[in-house]
């Protein structure tokens, strides 16, 4: 590659994660308030965990839409319709009158919100093969900065004596960083897929699903995906519930742990991601990331205090870490070049599907069982992902 193309290429990948930053200051500057929020409309903890699964499901209907859309007209166009709409469903949830609306608001939210697989897609257009995986990683890191910046923000603008009122002011906060990512696309951001040659035909998702279960790469992919944000995701529902009823937390020391462990995941997505895919491959640092949150999630099931509950919090943000980029690296690598935008899509609609019941079983969990119980069931369903991770090991050597 010429000196003036890898200019290009740098110059690129640097707006394009500048975008994410932004995007993601104002998504983490609203998920650790939720719960708070929530209970300010007096809302039980099963409506508290299904606030978090109407953003899930309008983001499973939205993913494989506009990922499918973006690989017909382009990237740019498609981030500019759906980062703004994200700002504008924040703005309204400032001024929901009721627990009803706010989940209206969050469903709406989901749909446009499911652009992250555009995002993958337009990271892997500027991407060669052989360095996506390093790429992913980096794109997280720009995630994790974001969710440093977004929850220390929140809890220090949210005032929960005031009820919902007490949580406008983070929630226009999320509105005006969004705003800003959407301006930044509009002027810096450029297209650099290939127009498709010859005339294209619409597929639905069914003929996309097909063709992605019959890979026995990107199947696995999709299914490890699955199973780990189903226990994942309710852990993020019930996490805030959790602290509250164990350690007495608030949204100010919710907001500061998400800070800390943002900065942790900027740092091994950033770096130790790549380097790892770089030296053990894919699909050995995928198994590796999995096990690391195994053992995290036991870990804060277990502990007997804060300061432990937050040394598993960090084994589960290591984990995560590498676990997640080399998921999209290794679709990236097995899907054809014009359909990477579709199978992103169709693994970001699994994963929302995931976060769709995740909550719900959570806080069935929560509130029948123990606050802890989560932790242990989402403990428990890394078994069945590791399983699948070793057995890319061994029927793709040269991913591993």
């Amino acid at each position: 590659m010429s000196q003036p193309a890898r200019n290009e290429e740098r110059r690129a990948l640097a707006v394009l994660l500048s975008v994410i930053f932004l995007m993601i200051a104002g998504f983490g500057l609203v998920i650790p308030l939720l719960p708070f929020f929530a209970k300010a409309f007096d809302a039980p903890a099963w409506q508290i965990t299904l606030l978090f699964s109407a953003f899930s499901f309008g983001q499973f209907l939205g993913e494989p839409f506009w990922g499918r859309l973006s690989d017909r007209i382009g990237r740019r166009p498609v981030l500019l319709i759906t980062i703004t709409a994200v700002g504008v469903s924040y703005a309204a949830l400032a001024f929901a009158p009721n627990i009803g609306w706010a989940f209206a608001i969050r469903f709406l939210t989901g749909v446009f919100a499911g652009n992250i697989s555009t995002l993958q897609g337009a990271l892997a257009d500027i991407t060669p093969p052989d360095k996506r995986a390093g790429r992913m990683g980096i794109m997280g890191a720009a995630f994790s900065a974001g969710f440093v910046m977004g929850p220390a923000i929140g809890g220090l603008l949210a005032q929960p004596e005031r009820g919902a009122l007490g949580f406008q002011l983070p929630l226009l906060a999320a509105a005006g960083f969004t705003f800003a990512s959407a301006l930044a696309v509009l002027l810096f951001v450029r297209e650099h897929r290939a127009a498709p040659r010859g005339p294209t035909t619409r597929r639905g998702r069914l003929a996309g699903l097909h063709e992605a279960t019959a890979d026995p790469i990107v199947s696995r992919m999709l299914l490890i995906s699955f199973i780990v944000m189903a226990g994942f995701a309710g852990i993020e529902a019930t996490y805030g519930l959790w602290t509250e009823a164990r350690f007495g937390w608030g949204p100010r020391e919710i907001g500061l742990a998400f800070m800390v462990i943002g900065l942790l995941g900027a740092v091994c997505q950033g770096w130790l991601s790549g380097w790892m895919a770089r030296a053990f491959g894919e699909a050995r640092t995928l198994a590796a990331g999995l096990a690391l949150m195994g053992i995290g999630l036991a870990t804060q099931w277990l502990s007997p205090n804060w300061p432990m509950a937050m040394v598993g919090f960090a084994f589960v943000c290591v984990g995560q870490s590498i676990c997640f980029p080399n998921v999209s690296a290794l679709i990236s690598r097995a899907a054809p070049a014009d359909r990477q935008g579709e199978m992103l899509g169709l693994n970001m609609s699994g994963m929302a599907l995931a976060r769709i019941g995740g909550p719900v079983g959570a806080g069935q969990l929560f509130s029948t069982v123990s606050p802890g119980a989560p932790f242990a069931a989402s403990a428990l369903l890394i078994l069945p992902a590791l399983w699948l991770a070793r057995s890319v090991i061994r029927r793709a050597p040269r991913l591993a």
